[in-house]
């Protein structure tokens, strides 16, 4: 398996490569030649595996230039026994007669990053041996949220690997910012950064493509690569819970052998609705991809109408992880779309970087919308669905999960499709408990993050994640503030590498 750039379709690397690299050095986001297919015997034999199972076998087809004995080194290490709450990894809980919901956040950080982020530690780690030996392997990680924590624990104290998180100051739950800036291990650092998300993430994507600094690296025997779902090594393994829920719904009964899913995801980088797009072009039976947005909609306009533009109001919302206005991992859709025409990608980002917007043809937009239906809805309405599932079946979701349902529901009323439906949910509901404390009760009393998790726990009855309870009491390690242009500035001062 050979993979490319979306930027330039001269690069050619094999998937180590890609891992170890994270991003191609114009620009441009790696992405495999060919999208490997499963037959109905294929996903037949899987039904019959467990997730680590099922995991190995949808890797080797992309990983080609992992031995099975890395491979088995890797996913065994992933998600061996203990590390999720789920002996499933990622169980399904049935709703309803016709949606389920996929349970992402069964990982030591409570999030659906951890799928991939548990394994992408041992990944990043072969492919070095690889590729880069004999460096220390730097990684850099923007997040909205969930990826720095989930990114964080799975290379805490990696050898020969140092990793820096950068966040919105102001644009993580109180939750995820405790988790994150009281990460333990020596290999670690966490800065905030005054700005949003898409601050952070041009802002790491700016040093990974300087010139000057890849010299000092050099120099030092360093390497830059990232966690983010820029990274192949992250987004592959997204694949896996696609593959592995279609069984899972084969294996419960809720549908037969060969009949279609529709999936729907909240997302705002892309990179978790592209992961099931990948699963489908693999052979699942999905007929409808679903985007869910929340008030930050850019990604709904796009899947609706064909133009991308970032040039809009950024909120600040309920469901932090989505804020987001630059959805990085659209660029792999457009190069797929376009026949692998990276020219034409390339054209895109550039009309994105510069203008802030790009329109796709009517050819393009038409492939899109016979894979993809998008919504979105406010903080409001997210409220009242976080309220509506609790009364209706005593489950509890998080802001995330709910921009999903709610956006299902839309969907449904307005097309009448009765498909059986996965929901993607993304995170556990206590890592937002301030939000989902005041959609299920009124006259909230608590005053601060961890009575009102006690608090949810009380009027919910449901279990508070014991990794969470044990943030209480917690003083942060990291304080430091940055502005975006100070972003090199940090990177150099976590390394001691002088200017």
């Amino acid at each position: 398996m050979i993979y490319t750039s979306t930027r330039d379709s001269s690069v050619k690397v094999t998937a180590s490569e890609a891992i170890a690299k994270g991003i191609s050095s114009e620009g441009g986001l790696f992405v495999p030649t060919e999208i490997p297919r499963l037959e109905s015997s294929d996903i037949e034999r899987l039904c019959s595996l467990d997730y680590i199972g099922r995991a190995k076998e949808i890797l080797s087809l992309y990983l080609t230039d992992f031995t099975e004995e890395e491979l088995d080194m890797c996913v065994n290490g992933a998600y061996r026994e203990g590390k999720f709450s789920s002996d499933k990894v990622a169980p399904l809980y049935r709703l309803n007669d016709k949606a389920s919901v996929l349970e992402l956040w069964r990982g030591p950080t409570c999030a659906f990053k951890d799928m991939a982020l548990q394994l992408l530690p041992y990944l990043l780690t072969v492919s070095a041996g690889k590729t880069l030996k004999d460096t220390e392997i730097v990684i850099l990680v923007a997040t909205s949220g969930d990826t720095g924590k989930a990114a964080l624990e799975g290379f805490k104290d990696v050898p020969n690997t140092r990793i820096l998180v950068f966040y919105p100051v102001d644009g993580v739950s109180p939750m995820q910012k405790l988790q994150m800036t009281t990460q333990q291990g020596e290999n670690v650092s966490v800065c905030a950064i005054r700005g949003n998300f898409d601050d952070a993430q041009n802002g790491v994507k700016a040093i990974f493509t300087d010139r000057e600094i890849e010299k000092k690296f050099k120099e030092n025997g360093l390497a830059f690569s990232s966690a983010n779902s820029i990274n192949w090594g992250r987004l592959v393994p997204q694949i896996v819970y696609y593959v592995s829920a279609y069984c899972d719904m084969v294996t419960d009964g809720k549908v037969k052998q060969g009949e279609e899913i529709n999936v729907v995801v909240p997302t705002g980088n892309f990179g978790n609705i592209l992961a099931a797009y990948y699963a489908r072009e693999m052979g699942v039976p999905i007929k409808r991809l679903v985007c869910a947005s929340n008030r930050n909609n850019v990604l709904t306009d796009f899947l609706t109408c064909g133009t991308y533009d970032k040039n809009r109001r950024f909120y600040c919302t309920a469901s932090p992880s989505m804020d987001i206005l630059i959805s990085s991992n659209l660029e792999r859709l457009l190069f797929i779309l376009s026949g692998y025409d990276a020219k034409a990608t390339a054209g895109l980002m550039k009309e994105l970087s510069q203008g802030g917007k790009y329109s796709v043809s009517d050819e393009m937009l038409a492939q899109i919308k016979q894979v993809f239906s998008a919504g979105c809805c406010d903080d409001v309405a997210t409220a009242e669905t976080i309220n509506e599932i609790f009364k209706d079946y005593n489950y509890l979701i998080d802001t995330h999960t709910a921009v999903a349902v709610r956006v299902y529901e839309d969907y449904v009323k307005q097309s009448g499709d009765g498909t059986p439906t996965v929901i993607a949910s993304t995170a556990n509901p206590y890592k937002f408990s301030k939000s989902v404390l005041s959609a299920i009760k009124e006259n909230v009393e608590s005053k601060n993050e961890f009575s009102m998790v006690e608090e949810l726990h009380a009027f919910s009855g449901k279990e508070v994640p014991p990794q969470l309870a044990g943030l209480k009491g917690k003083q942060p390690r990291f304080t430091r503030v940055a502005d975006r242009e100070e972003m090199t500035r940090v990177v150099l001062d976590m390394l001691n590498i002088n200017d």
